[in-house]
């Protein structure tokens, strides 16, 4: 079974939530779009990495981080990152 971290952070004031596929390019990389408004809660996460073809590794919790939208300026304005390990509702690469 592979385990991969699915990731959510806001666009443009859009909350995306993506799934991180080692050995393709970025663009390749599963991701629903929640559109602008407030962070989705658990269940809509849940059901959207389901939609996604995924499904929580037993005992995963999202983790938030906090970072500098320019690096090494402490008057950035603060980006959050949301990340979870997930693995395949298959069991295989997705």
């Amino acid at each position: 079974m592979s385990v991969h971290t699915a990731q959510m952070s806001n666009r443009d004031g859009r909350w995306v939530l993506y799934v991180a596929l080692m050995g393709g390019g970025v663009w390749k990389w599963p991701e629903h779009d929640f559109g602008p408004g407030n962070v989705p809660t658990p269940a809509e996460r849940s059901r959207a990495l389901t939609r996604l073809g995924f499904l929580f590794m037993d005992g995963a919790e999202w983790e938030w981080t906090e970072y500098a939208e320019r690096p090494d300026d402490d008057t950035s304005p603060v980006r959050l990152l949301a990340s979870v390990q997930v693995c395949s509702r298959d069991g295989g690469l997705s």
